[in-house]
Parts: C-alpha cells; structure tokens; sequence
C-alpha cells in the first residue's frame, strides 16, 4: 500500500472513533450546565438530572481525551512535513485550545463532579458553566485550525518554504472558520437533544423514571428541533456559499455534477461513475443547483470537466458521503417536527410509535456528523492546505506504509476494547437511572 494512503486511513479511522465523543460533550455540556443551575435553586429533579448526565458527560470526556491523544502524535510521526511547514500557523490554535479550553473544561469538570457538598452551591454550578464554555471553545480552536486548511488567510509564505502567520485574528476570525463552528455546534446539539430525549424516550417506554423521562423529551425534543433546522439554515447554506466560492471543485463532486452546466439541476439521488462521467439512475430537480450555488436559476456552475483530473478530490466517497449528511439532516427536521407537534398537550408522551423514532434515532445524528467531515475532508483532496501544500508532500519521509499498517491493527485493537468499555459504562449507568 502507498505510504501516503496509509497514512490517511490511520488518521481517518483515529478521527473518526476519536469526534464520537467530542459530539456528545458539545451537545450535552448545555443540559448539564442547565440542570445544574436549576438544582441549585432548588429543584431536586432537575438535580438528579444534572447528576445523571454528569457522569454520561465525564465518561464520553474521558474517553475522548484518550482516544485524542493519538492524533497530535500523528502530526509528528505520519505527518513531520506538513506539521514543519505549517506549524507557525496551526499550532497557536491547537495551543490556545489545549490551555484556553481543555484546561478550562478539564478543571472545572473535577469541580463539579466531585465538588457537591464541598462548594458553594453556586460555584458548583458556575462550574457546570465553565465546562459548557471549555466544550465549545476547544471545538472552536479545532474547527479553526480546520478551516485554514480549508481557506488559508492571515500566511506568507517564507523563502525558505515554511508557511508563516502573519495575523492570528485573521486565521481565528475568519467566515469561513466562524461558519464551519456553527454549522459543527448545531450538529453536536442535534445530536444532543437526540440523544436527551431517546433517553427519555426509553424511561417512557420502560414505564421507569416518567417524571424525567418527560422532561428529558421535552427539552431533547425542542433542542433537535431548533438545531436540526439551524443546521440547514443558515450555517449549512453559509457553508456551502463558502465551499461555492472557494472550493468550487469540492462543489462539483459533493453534486456529482460532471459537466457545466446553465440550469444546473440537483440530484436527489443517483450513483456517480467516473469513468463514464455521468450520473447513474439520478433523480434531479432541474435548475436547483444554480438557484442555491449563485441566487439564479440559469447560473452557470462549473462541473469537474472545468479542472483538470487530478485536481478532482475522490468523487464517489465526497458524492455519497454528502448526500448521506443531507438525506439524514432532512429526516432529523421531519422527527423534531412531528414530535414537537405532539408535544403540545402532552400528547408525545403517550404515542409510542414516536417515543420509538427518538429513541432508535440517537445514532444517526452521529452518523450524520461522520458524514460531514469526510464531505469536508476528502472534497479537499488533494489538498492538505487547500490551494498551498498537497497531501502527498505532507507525510513523514523516513515512514514506510508497513509501520503505518501495523500501528493502525493496534489502534483498531485499543479502540475497539475502549467502544466495548464505554458502551458498558454508559449503559450501565442508563440502567440505574437517575
């Protein structure tokens, strides 16, 4: 296998098993945080609901920071060129979460899980705040670092090679950055008030826990709502003007759209084939595509036989992967929808059949997440940092694709006992309840 193959399989996998955990944090820290406050001033159920999803909180936290640690090893050992090149720029935000913002969450995670009764009732709470705070920044600076290598700003490019910073603000307050964050946030607190209100929904079901078990559905249930349709608008339509601009090849393979076109329609379905260039069995709806890419409906939009071959990303898994994030995000606003409606007059509490989508539907939110970043990261290719450095001049040169494969078999041995001790964990403590 090619070196630089291997090495993108491992961090994709490392990656990959590593966000599942990050998802959670960031959706849950707010209900944590919500909770602990109303306990505080003395709503006992609201405290056994701030303890419960405490702990689900700290065991995804902890598991995360294992699983995590890998993947900043990786930048020097699979990943020295890019990491030499580019370090003056990538490293002050991936500095500034690690003290900023893992310490932040890190610290005040201890205080509030073992701080009852040995702090002020409002410094307990304060802390549940500062873990909310530290959640959301640290994805802040990951997704910044992300975003300039997706749309570089704020560099120059030094004689000797190495790509320099020229202005923090710039790389930290850029468009790009700011709606790549929101559009990961909102999919975290989808996934956050899925998971809530499945929760809820099994308390329900199991006829066990029922006064928090409507409490969780409620709020789970309004929280998907409100973020499910904040996920396609505005921030998945921002970024997909940001990725229109910038990115217009990624543009062309996320739509499977092989030649310009005026009127170019979307395909709601279809199977790319690259050897024939064409769509296989496609559903389109004519003139969409332009009308979202450009505000008109005869807009011109380049397909991949504007660039040439090998600038083309994999289309296939770019193609798939994004229409697997906006199929699932669609069916995401229709569940919320229906069960927000049900909601009214209490009316969801006694329909199972709809007790049984939110809570077969906690997973797909996480799928719905995977399924975004491979559209962002592979639509790059072959880009490491879009437009400057390619993946391929990026990897270690004294590396060989064996020693990649065989740490990878370990990594898939490790994670795999670490899934099977964190689905133990966390279902161990649904189990007992609140």
């Amino acid at each position: 296998m090619d070196v630089v193959i291997a090495d993108r399989i491992q961090f994709a996998f490392t990656v990959m098993f590593h966000y599942l955990f990050p998802i959670t944090t960031i959706g849950l820290a707010p209900f944590v945080a919500l909770y602990t406050i109303e306990g505080a001033r003395g709503d006992a159920e609201a405290e056994r609901a701030a303890a419960f999803w405490t702990k689900i909180f700290a065991i995804n936290f902890a598991i995360g920071v294992v699983t995590g640690i890998p993947l900043e090893f990786q930048f020097g050992t699979n990943w020295a060129i890019f990491s030499a090149t580019t370090g003056s720029v990538i490293g002050q935000p991936l500095a500034m979460e690690g003290v900023y913002a893992f310490f932040l969450e890190s610290i005040f995670l201890g205080v509030l899980l073992y701080g009852k009764g040995r702090v002020a009732p409002g410094l307990h709470a304060a802390s549940a705040v500062c873990v909310w705070i530290g959640s959301w920044l640290s994805a802040f600076f990951i997704v910044a670092t992300n975003a300039w290598m997706q749309h570089p700003v704020g560099y120059t490019i030094a004689a000797h090679g190495r790509i320099e910073l020229t202005s923090l603000p710039a790389v930290l307050l850029s468009p790009f950055a700011w709606w790549q964050f929101v559009h990961v946030l909102c999919g975290a607190l989808v996934a956050g008030g899925f998971v809530v209100a499945g929760i809820g929904a099994y308390y329900l079901l199991s006829n066990r826990e029922l006064a928090l078990g409507r409490r969780f559905v409620d709020a789970g249930v309004i929280v998907a709502l409100v973020f499910s349709v904040l996920t396609v608008f505005p921030t998945g339509d921002r970024n997909s003007a940001n990725v229109t601009q910038y990115q217009p090849v990624k543009l062309a393979a996320m739509e499977g759209l092989f030649s310009t076109e005026k009127g170019a329609p979307i395909a709601i379905l279809g199977m790319p084939d690259t050897q024939t260039r064409t769509l296989i069995d496609p559903i389109f709806v004519p003139d969409v595509l332009s009308f979202l890419a450009y505000g008109n409906f005869r807009a011109n939009v380049n397909g991949l036989d504007a660039y040439a071959a090998q600038l083309w990303p994999p289309v296939e898994l770019t193609y798939y992967a994004y229409h697997v994030m906006v199929g699932l995000g669609t069916i995401f606003v229709a569940i919320a929808v229906l069960a927000a409606l049900l909601l009214r007059g209490g009316r969801l509490f006694r329909t199972p059949g709809v007790l049984w989508l939110l809570l077969l539907g906690m997973p797909f939110p996480y799928i719905a997440s995977e399924a975004g970043w491979v559209t962002s990261e592979v639509g790059r290719q072959p880009w490491i940092v879009y437009g400057l450095m390619r993946t391929s001049a990026g990897i270690s040169p004294t590396v060989v694709s064996g020693e990649v494969i065989f740490t990878l078999i370990g990594f898939a041995g490790m994670y795999f006992l670490l899934g099977v001790l964190f689905l133990y964990l966390v279902l161990r403590e649904i189990a007992v309840g609140p």
